[in-house]
């Protein structure tokens, strides 16, 4: 199957917000945000002023958004530069083990080099999610020991 990789759009935020919970309930969620909600949330995140995100769609032949990589930047990383943080590679399940998701990170890599000032590309996995990590093995990533990761919840989520 063909698919298209290309930047989100305004007129995507309906489809992105149907995306992600498909994504939420792939790790297993089972409160679902209200789907309004969600879809505000998709349009600020991706379109707001200033936004808080971007993100590289997979559209297949029929023009469904079939897959996702959303991504930031953030600073500092090495010295004074920043970095592009993936915070979620996603491709349908139907779509898998068809080289979609390197697409995905090749095309983050283009991005992150074509940026001035853009040291490298970060990301993150589950440590009990071994398809994940054999993935990004599999594209010669090495995974980095050394960090932790620490989360509080929002009072205002």
């Amino acid at each position: 199957m063909s698919v298209t990789i290309r930047p989100a759009e305004k007129s995507d935020v309906l489809a992105v917000a149907q995306l992600i919970e498909e994504i939420e309930r792939f790790y297993g969620s089972t409160e679902i945000q209200p789907f309004e909600e969600r879809q505000a949330q998709v349009e600020e995140a991706l379109f707001g002023a200033p936004p808080l995100a971007s993100a590289l769609l997979v559209e297949d032949e029929a023009g469904d958004i079939v897959g996702l990589a959303a991504y930031s930047y953030l600073w500092p990383s090495a010295g004074s530069t920043h970095s592009l943080y993936l915070k979620e590679l996603y491709v349908r399940d139907t779509l898998r083990r068809q080289g979609i998701g390197a697409r995905l990170m090749n095309e983050l890599r283009a991005i992150a080099d074509a940026r001035p000032g853009c040291s490298r590309v970060e990301w993150t996995t589950d440590r009990d999610n071994p398809a994940a990590r054999s993935f990004y093995q599999d594209l010669g990533f090495a995974e980095f020991d050394g960090k932790v990761v620490y989360r509080v919840n929002s009072s205002t989520a």
